[in-house]
């Protein structure tokens, strides 16, 4: 089996068009753990909503983001839970531990051709995060588990739902994503894929099914600098339209 790159080729970026981008973990380095913050508030609603300690709600949370693909598709499921109240509470964190990240923004927005935020999370999650980065007006649309149906990456259904919206020809499109289950499907679809992964493949408490394993057969790359890798990418473009100074 082939293992994935790690620079970019040029044969592979400069028929892009679409640049598809996954928000958490993705977007801001694995390490600034804003993540966390979201975490800890959905294993609080999961120990008041089924009157459990912290422990037992937190493998209960695991189990469901494991099995559904995120926590809400679980307690959709299994509670009937109103998703609305969940996304509210679950993304009520502080953004202020972001950084404003001007070279990512500068070459998101050099790409050329439309761009996208693809989030399990909420548009007002994917807002505030691309606002504390200062990307947010790079992008063409967002795209969140609300019009997805609810129903999450890695279901093909939730790809087909943002494909039928945003037009994309994944013949000429790449995403960019943290999780390695949620590229199988861009992969089979056509899209590049290019895998995220924090410094020194240094996961802290993920789940085994959240890092990179031996199963690399549909990601086309790994790296651990978006930002680099998309100024990479740039250079095999004509005529670049930034200035990094």
């Amino acid at each position: 089996m082939t293992k994935p790159k790690s620079h970019p080729e040029a044969s592979d970026f400069t028929t892009i068009r679409d640049w598809v981008f996954d928000l958490d973990n993705t977007l801001y380095p694995h390490q600034v753990d804003l993540f966390s913050q979201v975490d800890r508030n959905m294993t609080a609603y999961v120990a008041e909503l089924l009157s459990l300690p912290e422990q037992d709600a937190r493998r209960v949370q695991k189990d469901y983001y494991r099995d559904h693909g995120t926590t809400l598709q679980g307690l959709m499921i299994n509670h009937d839970i109103d998703p609305n109240d969940f996304l509210e509470k679950a993304h009520a964190i502080d953004y202020s531990v972001l950084e404003p990240n001007p070279v990512l923004g500068a070459a998101i927005k050099a790409l050329p051709g439309r761009k996208f935020i693809f989030t399990n999370g909420s548009v007002a999650h994917a807002q505030k995060t691309a606002e504390a980065l200062g990307i947010l007006d790079h992008f063409d649309d967002i795209f969140d588990i609300v019009a997805a149906g609810f129903t999450p990456k890695p279901e093909a259904d939730a790809y087909a739902r943002f494909l039928d919206r945003s037009g994309v020809d994944t013949g000429h499109a790449a995403m960019f994503e943290d999780l390695p289950r949620n590229l199988h499907q861009p992969k089979a679809l056509g899209m590049k894929t290019v895998l995220i992964v924090p410094p020194n493949l240094e996961y802290g408490l993920a789940q085994t099914f959240e890092r990179l394993d031996d199963q690399t057969g549909h990601i086309d790359y790994v790296t651990e600098d978006l930002t680099g890798f998309v100024r990479t990418v740039l250079g095999y473009f004509d005529e670049p339209k930034m200035n990094y100074r």
